[in-house]
């Protein structure tokens, strides 16, 4: 049977987000989590570097922070196995990569099989990796986006959830069209997850059902 997820009904749905950096996308979904309609929590935030400004948002809400640092362990397996420990001590309900920059291994993954969530700058399949809104520039596309996808094993490779476009001006650089992307994606980020959280989602294949 393909992996199906129940709505959340009977007490605010638990996300443990990841952050690497300045925490813009966390910062959206806190936003949204203080309204009672949503219907989520935030209950931990944690980051792979000490003293971000992720950290710093979720420290002045209120909400729990943990630093899991791959320098601190002897590999990059010990690092997994770590991080998915610190994850499962909440108890989430759905982990969503915010800007986390670093890819999440077997352990993380199969702990939390089909509820890692994260977004990418670009309409998958097209321009995956770090360079998205760059390689959508050069190769001069008229419309880009951002979609949220289900973690697998691959880089930008596991079923889509959600994606919205963006239009690509004749002048755009790299940096003016991740912008206004980003303003895109934190929005479909926070509508899907929410909608994720309240309605259920099934995974059959490479199709994600939301609800229904």
């Amino acid at each position: 049977m393909p992996p199906s997820f129940a709505p959340v009904s009977h007490r605010s749905a638990r996300l443990v987000v990841l952050v690497s950096g300045a925490g813009t996308t966390l910062q959206a979904l806190l936003d949204a989590c203080g309204r009672p309609a949503y219907g989520v929590r935030v209950v931990a935030v944690g980051a792979d570097r000490p003293a971000v400004e992720g950290l710093a948002r979720a420290q002045r809400t209120g909400v729990d922070t943990f630093v899991c640092e791959l320098a601190n362990h002897p590999t990059r397996a010990d690092w997994d196995v770590s991080l998915a420990d610190r994850i499962a001590s909440y108890q989430p309900d759905l982990v969503v990569l915010a800007g986390f920059m670093k890819l999440t291994g077997p352990a993380v993954l199969s702990r939390f099989d089909g509820r890692v969530l994260n977004t990418h700058p670009a309409l998958l399949p097209s321009f995956p990796g770090v360079h998205a809104p760059r390689d959508a520039v050069t190769h001069a596309v008229r419309v880009s986006g951002a979609t949220l996808f289900v973690v697998d094993a691959g880089v930008d490779t596991g079923p889509i959830v959600a994606q919205v476009a963006v239009p690509v001006d004749v002048d755009d650089t790299a940096q003016t069209l991740h912008e206004r992307i980003k303003t895109s994606e934190r929005t479909m980020l926070v509508d899907t997850v929410g909608c994720m959280l309240r309605d259920g989602y099934r995974i059959d294949g490479r199709k994600v059902r939301v609800g229904g």
